[in-house]
């Protein structure tokens, strides 16, 4: 009934707005799908030992160095010479060709990315609240209905029907491997990774917490129905944010050789559950990766976003400049605690008191209708001004936001 109540207060405008973004939405997803279908190019593509690295790369979309890695070759080794003159055995090169062809972008993803990011950015921002719901309405405010809806479609259709090419994860990556030599177009990964950050910044996170596959399906693990009983593990943003900084920086440095001696060694590729999309598990430590992940998600709120995503560290550094987030009139705050309670993790509470380093916020939306006195909302600057002081609790009202 809660989709329904919400439904039947939305105004006439906001049914309109309602109306505008499905409309427009499925036509940017439509548009995306008439111009690429998702099958990756060239995945005919015939190679045999007799061929040489040179006359491979191009093929792939890679440079030499990248195939070279892929088979376990220095990065140096000539790209004239024929895979049998480099004891590369056919089923070795069957095995990395396949492994970079499942990299190659389904472009129809980032009009399902815009789309989904779209949609929350709507929802959250002007249809959550419907206009004709007060605040006795509130548990009507913000059905879990639609976000569920755009979650399912991330895993669905961005996730398994379009493989797992590209994300917001490869997007960080990629960029960093251009930069050792392993693409040719530094320039076209670097607009690739723009692009997710730009969707981050519109909506806080929301790349993250609306469209990207993987953080879409820890996110529907978390909200199991038979799991929300149990007691949930909230895990210290100190203790996140320092493994997932670490790992990056451990990243970089095995990367451009600084560490090992070899450059072009990349952690992530034997951590990468987004592998699950195309079902290509090359590697015992991705599959088991993948299994830890999805069962942690049932106890730990995005366990993978939190404790390993180089892409979520980065656009936690970009959130300050998200046009809009969750925003707390500290006017009216009296610290009751009901939207640190609701949050999956450290995000409200940091918020709520203020800290200089606050935890990510996925834009979930599970914290806006549970405050007592209305001091919290999703938008911008031009729609709520914050002041920064937090009155105390001590001037006369009490936890529910009685005088």
């Amino acid at each position: 009934m809660k989709i329904r109540d919400w439904f039947l207060l939305l105004s006439i405008r906001q049914r309109a707005v309602l109306l505008l973004t499905l409309v427009l939405s499925s036509l940017i997803m439509g548009v995306g799908f008439l111009g690429d279908r998702g099958a990756p190019p060239n995945e005919d593509l015939n190679v045999d030992v007799g061929m040489s690295i040179r006359q491979i790369a191009p093929e792939l979309g890679v440079t030499g160095k990248a195939l070279a890695r892929e088979l376990g070759l220095p990065l140096d080794v000539s790209k004239s010479k024929n895979f049998r003159e480099l004891d590369v055995s056919p089923d070795e090169l069957s095995h990395a060709v396949h492994h970079l062809l499942s990299h190659t972008d389904a472009t129809a993803k980032y009009y399902i990315f815009i789309a989904l990011v779209l949609i929350g950015f709507v929802y959250l921002n002007f249809l959550g609240r419907p206009d004709g719901a007060g605040s006795g309405h509130r548990r009507s405010w913000y059905p879990r209905l639609p976000y569920n809806l755009a979650l399912i479609i991330s895993v669905g259709i961005a996730g398994f029907y379009l493989g797992k090419s590209p994300n917001p994860m490869e997007g960080i990556v990629k960029v960093f491997k251009s930069m050792v030599g392993l693409y040719p177009d530094p320039v076209a990964k670097a607009t690739a990774f723009i692009f997710f950050l730009i969707l981050a910044v519109i909506g806080n996170k929301m790349i993250c917490g609306w469209a990207c596959p993987f953080g879409a399906l820890q996110e529907l693990a978390y909200s199991f129905p038979i799991f929300r009983r149990l007691r949930r593990l909230k895990l210290p943003f100190v203790f996140t944010n320092t493994i997932r900084g670490g790992l990056l920086l451990l990243v970089l440095l095995f990367l451009f050789g600084v560490l090992g001696g070899r450059e072009g060694f990349v952690i992530y590729h034997y951590i990468n559950p987004f592998n699950l999309f195309n079902m290509h598990f090359e590697a015992v430590s991705i599959l088991l990766t993948v299994i830890i992940v999805l069962i942690g998600s049932f106890f730990v709120y995005r366990p993978f976003c939190q404790l390993i995503c180089p892409f979520g560290f980065v656009a936690w550094m970009f959130e300050g400049l998200s046009i809009s987030k969750v925003r707390i009139d500290k006017e009216k705050c009296i610290q009751c605690g009901a939207c640190i309670g609701a949050c999956p993790c450290d995000a409200a509470k940091d918020r709520v008191y203020d800290r200089k380093l606050k935890a990510d916020c996925f834009s979930c939306g599970r914290c806006l209708n549970v405050c007592p006195v209305d001091a919290i909302r999703y938008g911008s600057n031009f729609h709520l001004n914050l002041s920064v002081s937090i009155k105390p609790r001590s001037e006369g009202r009490d936890r529910h936001g009685r005088k």
